[in-house]
């Protein structure tokens, strides 16, 4: 219901009685309360003591860290630990942390999302993952996106945010800072079957491969091309930023694998990053895929293994996974293959 509150929400879907429900309320209630002071942090922007520094260290990827982003991950840790979870793994941690081995729930974060754009004023987050555990926390995070039993994302940007699935829907919560709390601003979000939008970072076009490319030369060729009709472009390079504008008005993102040196396998995180915005998006009535297969489907070999990544509009998404899948089927019609014969005998 639209103006419950994230307390009631969460209190509404969880049993005392059940420590796997139970448990999940209590580590989002924690990470509510991360957030708002995450918030606090960054809107302090250049003023701030942990904002745009960056560290002499790197993460577990090889990244740099800034100093928000450890800061960001000390104060997430802390609270997993407060909810007594099992283990915590995180995009900053080369390998998870185990607090309570006995609990049936464990977490996955990217705890600072987009933070290439601290400097600039756009907006960054936070994506998590709730996972069942497996009593190895190894084991626990390298089970398929299917099994996961909650995800969300918070969005610091002109409103603090929160798109968040319990595996029954995708509800959007905003932070009312007259109420301290987080209340419940879009009750169901419904991704629409089409689209008539795409983000993508075009100026690696010349890395992709060739069923990418010819998807958006069809795209951009609009009314006169075999799309018949026309497409507008954002990209913003915030993947919180991306994936809330597509459950508001929706639309498709695009982060396909390239020849670039490091991106053969996708440059998004599955574990942490893909896994829980393909299920928010898919519990909207959208689609995630790698090209081919459904992001949910993949089972993870590593914490930190990368994914291409392509979500949102339900048709839009199936459309894209045919130019991967089947090629033959838009040769005849497109001179990009007839020219190189990559698909014709």
């Amino acid at each position: 219901m639209r103006g419950m509150t994230l307390g009631d929400f969460l209190t509404s879907n969880a049993s005392a009685a059940d420590p796997v429900s139970s448990g999940v309320a209590r580590l989002i209630e924690r990470f509510a309360g991360v957030a708002a002071e995450m918030r606090l942090a960054i809107n302090e922007g250049a003023l701030g003591a942990a904002f745009g520094a960056t560290m002499a260290s790197s993460n577990a990827d090889g990244d740099d860290q800034k100093a928000l982003d450890v800061h960001a991950d000390h104060l997430f840790i802390n609270a997993a630990r407060e909810a007594g979870i099992a283990y915590y793994a995180s995009e900053e941690q080369a390998n998870p942390l185990t607090f309570y081995e006995g609990n049936p729930v464990s977490v996955a974060i990217d705890p600072l999302d987009g933070s290439s754009n601290i400097d600039t004023n756009i907006s960054i987050g936070t994506i998590f993952s709730v996972l069942p555990s497996l009593g190895d926390a190894q084991k626990t995070f390298l089970q398929p996106g299917t099994v996961q039993l909650a995800a969300g994302f918070f969005v610091y940007g002109p409103q603090l945010t929160l798109a968040l699935t319990l595996g029954k829907g995708t509800s959007i919560f905003v932070y009312s800072e007259r109420r301290g709390l987080f209340v419940k601003a879009y009750d169901s979000v419904s991704i629409g079957r089409d689209a008539k939008e795409f983000a993508v970072n075009m100026s690696n076009y010349r890395h992709w491969d060739d069923t990418m490319r010819v998807y958006i030369d069809d795209c951009l060729s609009g009314m006169t091309g075999p799309r018949e009709k026309d497409f507008n472009m954002r990209w913003i390079a915030s993947l919180v930023a991306e994936a809330y504008r597509i459950m508001i008005r929706g639309g498709v993102f695009i982060y396909p694998r390239d020849n670039r040196k490091g991106y053969s396998s996708g440059r998004l995180r599955l574990v942490y990053e893909a896994n829980p915005v393909a299920m928010l998006v898919e519990q909207a009535g959208g689609a995630a895929i790698d090209g081919e297969n459904r992001i949910l489907d993949l089972v993870p070999t590593t914490l930190h293994q990368r994914t291409p990544l392509i979500f949102g509009a339900g048709y839009e998404v199936s459309k894209i996974g045919r130019y991967h899948s089947d090629p033959a089927s838009i040769a005849l019609r497109h001179p990009l293959f007839s020219n190189r014969g990559l698909f014709r005998a």
